[in-house]
Protein backbone atom coordinates (compact mmCIF):
# COMPACT_ATOMS: atom_id res chain seq x y z
CA UNK A 1 0.00 0.00 0.00
CA UNK A 2 1.39 3.74 -0.90
CA UNK A 3 1.91 6.30 2.42
CA UNK A 4 -0.23 8.68 2.36
CA UNK A 5 2.05 11.90 1.83
CA UNK A 6 3.53 13.43 4.99
CA UNK A 7 2.19 16.95 5.95
CA UNK A 8 4.75 18.83 7.71
CA UNK A 9 1.84 21.08 9.30
CA UNK A 10 0.31 17.91 10.51
CA UNK A 11 2.70 16.58 11.67
CA UNK A 12 3.93 19.77 14.40
CA UNK A 13 0.49 19.41 15.63
CA UNK A 14 1.25 15.59 16.13
CA UNK A 15 4.16 17.08 18.47
CA UNK A 16 6.94 16.17 15.72
CA UNK A 17 9.30 19.38 15.92
CA UNK A 18 10.63 20.28 11.93
CA UNK A 19 13.64 21.50 11.19
CA UNK A 20 12.02 24.41 9.07
CA UNK A 21 9.13 25.01 10.52
CA UNK A 22 5.65 24.46 8.48
CA UNK A 23 3.98 28.24 7.50
CA UNK A 24 0.53 29.93 6.45
CA UNK A 25 -1.22 32.75 7.20
CA UNK A 26 -4.14 34.11 8.76
CA UNK A 27 -6.68 35.78 6.32
CA UNK A 28 -3.76 34.79 3.37
CA UNK A 29 -6.97 34.50 1.09
CA UNK A 30 -7.52 38.49 1.06
CA UNK A 31 -7.31 41.70 -0.48
CA UNK A 32 -3.56 42.11 -0.23
CA UNK A 33 -3.62 39.41 -3.67
CA UNK A 34 -5.08 41.16 -7.18
CA UNK A 35 -6.24 37.65 -8.09
CA UNK A 36 -8.45 38.07 -4.70
CA UNK A 37 -9.89 41.32 -5.54
CA UNK A 38 -10.47 40.30 -9.32
CA UNK A 39 -12.43 37.19 -7.99
CA UNK A 40 -14.47 39.39 -5.11
CA UNK A 41 -15.61 41.81 -7.31
CA UNK A 42 -16.85 38.91 -9.89
CA UNK A 43 -18.47 37.67 -6.58
CA UNK A 44 -20.99 40.22 -5.65
CA UNK A 45 -21.00 40.94 -1.34
CA UNK A 46 -18.86 39.31 0.46
CA UNK A 47 -20.85 36.82 1.66
CA UNK A 48 -21.49 35.79 -1.73
CA UNK A 49 -18.21 35.11 -2.36
CA UNK A 50 -18.09 32.80 1.35
CA UNK A 51 -21.38 30.82 -0.14
CA UNK A 52 -20.14 30.13 -4.00
CA UNK A 53 -18.09 26.70 -3.74
CA UNK A 54 -15.92 26.99 -6.55
CA UNK A 55 -15.44 30.56 -5.74
CA UNK A 56 -14.27 30.18 -2.22
CA UNK A 57 -12.60 27.01 -3.17
CA UNK A 58 -10.62 29.20 -5.97
CA UNK A 59 -9.67 32.00 -3.31
CA UNK A 60 -8.30 29.35 -1.03
CA UNK A 61 -6.01 28.01 -3.49
CA UNK A 62 -4.69 31.41 -4.85
CA UNK A 63 -2.20 31.84 -2.00
CA UNK A 64 -1.18 28.73 -2.14
CA UNK A 65 -0.43 28.42 -5.64
CA UNK A 66 1.31 31.68 -5.24
CA UNK A 67 3.95 30.99 -2.33
CA UNK A 68 3.50 27.46 -1.73
CA UNK A 69 2.57 27.84 1.83
CA UNK A 70 2.12 24.25 3.81
CA UNK A 71 -1.29 24.42 4.53
CA UNK A 72 -4.60 26.06 3.08
CA UNK A 73 -7.28 27.56 5.02
CA UNK A 74 -11.17 27.68 3.88
CA UNK A 75 -12.17 30.85 2.58
CA UNK A 76 -15.54 31.49 4.85
CA UNK A 77 -16.19 33.77 7.97
CA UNK A 78 -16.89 33.50 11.55
CA UNK A 79 -20.38 34.53 11.23
CA UNK A 80 -21.50 32.03 8.91
CA UNK A 81 -22.47 29.78 12.55
CA UNK A 82 -25.43 33.00 13.34
CA UNK A 83 -26.53 33.39 9.36
CA UNK A 84 -27.37 29.63 9.81
CA UNK A 85 -28.86 30.05 13.09
CA UNK A 86 -31.23 32.54 11.40
CA UNK A 87 -30.30 35.82 12.36
CA UNK A 88 -29.81 38.58 9.63
CA UNK A 89 -26.09 38.91 8.96
CA UNK A 90 -24.31 41.47 6.24
CA UNK A 91 -21.26 42.91 5.58
CA UNK A 92 -21.33 46.46 4.70
CA UNK A 93 -18.30 47.83 2.65
CA UNK A 94 -15.71 49.66 5.42
CA UNK A 95 -17.38 49.24 7.97
CA UNK A 96 -17.86 45.04 8.65
CA UNK A 97 -20.84 42.86 9.78
CA UNK A 98 -24.14 44.15 10.60
CA UNK A 99 -26.36 41.59 12.62
CA UNK A 100 -29.57 42.09 14.18
CA UNK A 101 -28.75 42.65 18.15
CA UNK A 102 -29.68 39.67 20.69
CA UNK A 103 -29.17 42.64 23.22
CA UNK A 104 -31.87 41.64 26.10
CA UNK A 105 -33.14 37.99 27.27
CA UNK A 106 -36.48 38.60 25.36
CA UNK A 107 -34.49 38.61 21.92
CA UNK A 108 -32.38 35.69 23.23
CA UNK A 109 -35.31 33.76 23.65
CA UNK A 110 -36.11 34.16 19.63
CA UNK A 111 -32.40 32.48 19.05
CA UNK A 112 -32.75 29.04 16.89
CA UNK A 113 -31.45 26.51 19.03
CA UNK A 114 -29.33 24.70 16.06
CA UNK A 115 -28.37 25.84 12.99
CA UNK A 116 -29.18 24.62 9.68
CA UNK A 117 -27.15 22.78 8.35
CA UNK A 118 -28.25 23.20 4.64
CA UNK A 119 -27.23 26.86 4.67
CA UNK A 120 -23.53 25.49 5.82
CA UNK A 121 -23.48 23.35 2.86
CA UNK A 122 -21.72 25.76 0.45
CA UNK A 123 -18.66 25.82 2.73
CA UNK A 124 -18.52 21.83 3.10
CA UNK A 125 -18.55 21.87 -1.27
CA UNK A 126 -15.74 24.39 -1.01
CA UNK A 127 -13.91 22.09 1.06
CA UNK A 128 -14.11 19.39 -0.99
CA UNK A 129 -13.12 21.15 -4.20
CA UNK A 130 -10.08 22.55 -2.37
CA UNK A 131 -9.12 19.07 -1.13
CA UNK A 132 -9.11 17.25 -4.58
CA UNK A 133 -7.03 20.24 -6.10
CA UNK A 134 -4.24 20.54 -3.50
CA UNK A 135 -0.85 18.72 -3.26
CA UNK A 136 -1.38 15.76 -0.78
CA UNK A 137 1.39 17.36 1.31
CA UNK A 138 -0.67 20.66 1.79
CA UNK A 139 -3.02 20.65 5.15
CA UNK A 140 -6.59 22.07 4.77
CA UNK A 141 -7.70 23.75 7.21
CA UNK A 142 -11.32 24.50 8.60
CA UNK A 143 -12.25 26.66 11.53
CA UNK A 144 -14.88 28.19 13.39
CA UNK A 145 -14.79 31.71 15.85
CA UNK A 146 -15.24 30.85 19.55
CA UNK A 147 -18.60 30.99 21.61
CA UNK A 148 -17.08 34.36 22.93
CA UNK A 149 -15.67 35.92 20.08
CA UNK A 150 -18.66 35.30 17.54
CA UNK A 151 -21.41 36.12 20.76
CA UNK A 152 -19.67 39.55 20.76
CA UNK A 153 -21.16 40.59 17.71
CA UNK A 154 -24.51 38.85 17.99
CA UNK A 155 -25.29 40.80 21.19
CA UNK A 156 -24.06 44.35 19.94
CA UNK A 157 -25.07 43.66 16.32
CA UNK A 158 -21.09 44.89 15.25
CA UNK A 159 -17.70 44.86 16.18
CA UNK A 160 -16.97 47.67 18.90
CA UNK A 161 -13.55 48.69 19.73
CA UNK A 162 -13.79 46.36 23.73
CA UNK A 163 -16.97 44.90 23.18
CA UNK A 164 -18.71 46.25 26.06
CA UNK A 165 -22.26 44.89 25.26
CA UNK A 166 -21.49 41.67 24.99
CA UNK A 167 -19.66 42.32 28.68
CA UNK A 168 -22.15 43.90 29.96
CA UNK A 169 -24.76 41.37 28.87
CA UNK A 170 -23.18 38.64 30.57
CA UNK A 171 -22.77 40.26 33.73
CA UNK A 172 -26.56 41.90 33.83
CA UNK A 173 -27.49 38.66 32.27
CA UNK A 174 -25.89 35.65 32.64
CA UNK A 175 -28.43 32.80 31.95
CA UNK A 176 -29.29 34.46 28.62
CA UNK A 177 -25.69 35.12 27.49
CA UNK A 178 -25.30 31.31 28.90
CA UNK A 179 -27.97 30.54 26.25
CA UNK A 180 -26.56 32.15 23.00
CA UNK A 181 -23.22 30.47 24.34
CA UNK A 182 -24.37 26.91 24.54
CA UNK A 183 -26.19 27.65 21.34
CA UNK A 184 -22.91 28.39 19.89
CA UNK A 185 -21.22 25.26 21.23
CA UNK A 186 -23.54 23.10 19.65
CA UNK A 187 -23.44 24.45 16.46
CA UNK A 188 -19.51 25.14 16.48
CA UNK A 189 -19.22 20.77 17.12
CA UNK A 190 -21.44 19.76 14.55
CA UNK A 191 -19.92 22.43 11.77
CA UNK A 192 -16.65 21.48 12.60
CA UNK A 193 -17.34 17.59 12.35
CA UNK A 194 -18.82 18.04 8.68
CA UNK A 195 -15.41 20.03 7.84
CA UNK A 196 -13.55 17.41 8.99
CA UNK A 197 -16.18 14.89 6.61
CA UNK A 198 -15.35 17.27 3.95
CA UNK A 199 -11.70 16.97 3.85
CA UNK A 200 -10.32 19.11 6.72
CA UNK A 201 -6.99 18.15 8.14
CA UNK A 202 -7.28 20.63 11.05
CA UNK A 203 -9.22 22.68 12.61
CA UNK A 204 -8.79 26.32 14.34
CA UNK A 205 -11.16 28.23 16.72
CA UNK A 206 -10.80 31.56 16.45
CA UNK A 207 -11.16 34.01 19.81
CA UNK A 208 -10.22 37.18 18.40
CA UNK A 209 -11.70 38.90 21.65
CA UNK A 210 -10.73 36.81 24.51
CA UNK A 211 -8.37 38.74 25.63
CA UNK A 212 -10.94 41.71 26.75
CA UNK A 213 -12.27 39.20 29.63
CA UNK A 214 -11.19 39.49 32.99
CA UNK A 215 -9.90 36.19 34.72
CA UNK A 216 -12.32 34.55 35.71
CA UNK A 217 -15.06 35.68 32.67
CA UNK A 218 -12.08 34.28 30.53
CA UNK A 219 -12.26 31.09 31.92
CA UNK A 220 -16.01 30.78 31.78
CA UNK A 221 -16.73 32.32 28.43
CA UNK A 222 -13.67 31.62 26.96
CA UNK A 223 -12.05 28.88 27.96
CA UNK A 224 -14.86 26.17 29.10
CA UNK A 225 -17.11 26.79 25.65
CA UNK A 226 -13.52 25.78 23.61
CA UNK A 227 -13.09 22.73 25.94
CA UNK A 228 -16.47 21.78 25.07
CA UNK A 229 -16.39 22.56 21.79
CA UNK A 230 -12.70 19.99 21.70
CA UNK A 231 -14.21 17.68 23.56
CA UNK A 232 -17.37 17.46 21.39
CA UNK A 233 -15.52 17.37 18.10
CA UNK A 234 -12.43 14.69 19.76
CA UNK A 235 -16.23 12.30 20.91
CA UNK A 236 -16.59 11.49 17.21
CA UNK A 237 -13.63 12.25 15.69
CA UNK A 238 -10.89 11.27 18.81
CA UNK A 239 -8.01 12.38 16.42
CA UNK A 240 -8.97 15.17 15.57
CA UNK A 241 -5.89 18.08 15.43
CA UNK A 242 -7.09 21.75 16.69
CA UNK A 243 -5.57 24.73 17.34
CA UNK A 244 -6.95 27.44 19.47
CA UNK A 245 -6.12 30.97 19.03
CA UNK A 246 -7.59 33.17 22.61
CA UNK A 247 -6.03 36.58 21.23
CA UNK A 248 -4.63 38.43 23.54
CA UNK A 249 -4.84 35.77 26.47
CA UNK A 250 -1.20 36.02 27.42
CA UNK A 251 -0.88 34.88 30.82
CA UNK A 252 -3.61 33.20 30.86
CA UNK A 253 -2.37 30.86 27.97
CA UNK A 254 -0.69 27.97 29.92
CA UNK A 255 -4.61 27.44 31.74
CA UNK A 256 -6.05 27.83 28.70
CA UNK A 257 -4.04 25.02 26.83
CA UNK A 258 -4.29 22.87 29.71
CA UNK A 259 -8.20 22.72 30.55
CA UNK A 260 -8.94 22.63 26.46
CA UNK A 261 -7.15 20.09 25.49
CA UNK A 262 -5.80 21.68 21.61
CA UNK A 263 -2.77 20.56 20.08
CA UNK A 264 -1.45 24.02 19.26
CA UNK A 265 -2.07 27.18 20.37
CA UNK A 266 -1.61 30.29 18.39
CA UNK A 267 0.21 33.75 19.94
CA UNK A 268 -0.32 37.42 19.05
CA UNK A 269 2.50 39.85 18.52
CA UNK A 270 2.92 40.69 22.33
CA UNK A 271 3.32 37.52 23.88
CA UNK A 272 6.17 37.19 26.04
CA UNK A 273 9.11 34.69 24.25
CA UNK A 274 10.28 32.85 27.17
CA UNK A 275 7.03 32.54 28.65
CA UNK A 276 5.42 30.97 25.86
CA UNK A 277 8.57 28.47 25.52
CA UNK A 278 8.46 27.77 29.03
CA UNK A 279 4.91 27.40 30.20
CA UNK A 280 2.97 26.49 26.76
CA UNK A 281 5.36 25.27 24.11
CA UNK A 282 6.63 22.67 26.48
CA UNK A 283 2.78 21.00 26.16
CA UNK A 284 1.84 21.63 22.78
CA UNK A 285 3.03 23.10 19.34
CA UNK A 286 3.07 27.01 19.05
CA UNK A 287 2.02 29.04 16.01
CA UNK A 288 2.58 32.59 15.49
CA UNK A 289 3.64 35.56 15.74
CA UNK A 290 4.94 38.18 13.13
CA UNK A 291 3.65 41.76 13.56
CA UNK A 292 1.49 42.40 10.55
CA UNK A 293 2.94 45.48 10.48
CA UNK A 294 6.31 44.90 10.51
CA UNK A 295 5.01 42.78 7.07
CA UNK A 296 3.56 45.76 5.42
CA UNK A 297 7.31 47.47 7.02
CA UNK A 298 9.57 45.11 4.95
CA UNK A 299 13.48 46.04 4.45
CA UNK A 300 15.97 44.66 7.44
CA UNK A 301 13.04 45.37 9.68
CA UNK A 302 11.39 42.38 8.66
CA UNK A 303 14.39 40.39 8.56
CA UNK A 304 15.16 40.98 12.16
CA UNK A 305 11.66 40.19 13.21
CA UNK A 306 11.29 36.90 11.30
CA UNK A 307 14.83 35.96 13.02
CA UNK A 308 13.53 37.21 16.07
CA UNK A 309 10.64 35.12 15.40
CA UNK A 310 12.57 31.59 14.60
CA UNK A 311 15.31 32.14 17.33
CA UNK A 312 12.35 32.07 19.97
CA UNK A 313 10.43 29.62 19.14
CA UNK A 314 12.43 26.96 15.85
CA UNK A 315 13.96 24.91 18.44
CA UNK A 316 10.12 23.50 19.26
CA UNK A 317 7.09 22.70 17.69
CA UNK A 318 6.48 25.58 15.69
CA UNK A 319 4.24 26.47 12.76
CA UNK A 320 5.19 30.08 11.57
CA UNK A 321 2.56 32.43 11.03
CA UNK A 322 1.54 36.38 11.75
CA UNK A 323 0.03 37.13 15.35
CA UNK A 324 -3.35 38.15 13.04
CA UNK A 325 -4.57 38.50 9.92
CA UNK A 326 -2.44 39.73 6.89
CA UNK A 327 -3.44 43.66 6.49
CA UNK A 328 -4.64 44.39 3.05
CA UNK A 329 -1.97 46.96 2.21
CA UNK A 330 0.54 44.37 2.74
CA UNK A 331 3.00 44.27 -0.33
CA UNK A 332 3.17 41.29 -1.49
CA UNK A 333 7.21 41.27 -2.33
CA UNK A 334 7.38 41.25 1.67
CA UNK A 335 5.73 37.99 1.68
CA UNK A 336 8.05 36.37 -0.62
CA UNK A 337 10.89 37.99 1.44
CA UNK A 338 9.68 36.54 4.39
CA UNK A 339 8.67 32.99 2.87
CA UNK A 340 12.32 33.37 1.56
CA UNK A 341 13.65 34.13 5.19
CA UNK A 342 11.86 31.32 6.76
CA UNK A 343 12.34 28.94 4.56
CA UNK A 344 16.24 29.82 4.02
Amino acid sequence: MPQPAKKLFIDVLSGQRQPVPPMWMMRQAGRYLPEYREVRAKAGGFLDLCFNPELAAEVTLQPIRRFGFDAAIIFSDILVIPYALGRSVRFEVGEGPRLEPLDDPAKVATLASQADASKLAPVFEALKIVRSALDPKTALIGFCGAPWTVATYMVAGHGTPDQAPARMMAYRHPEAFSKIIDVLVDSSIEYLLAQLAAGADALQIFDTWAGVLPPAEFVRWSVEPTRRIVEGVRAKAPDAKIIGFPRGAAAQLPGYVEATGVNGVSIDWTAEPAFIRERVQSKVAVQGNLDPLVLITGGAALDRAVDNVLANFAAGRFIFNLGHGIQPETPIAHVEQMIRRVRG
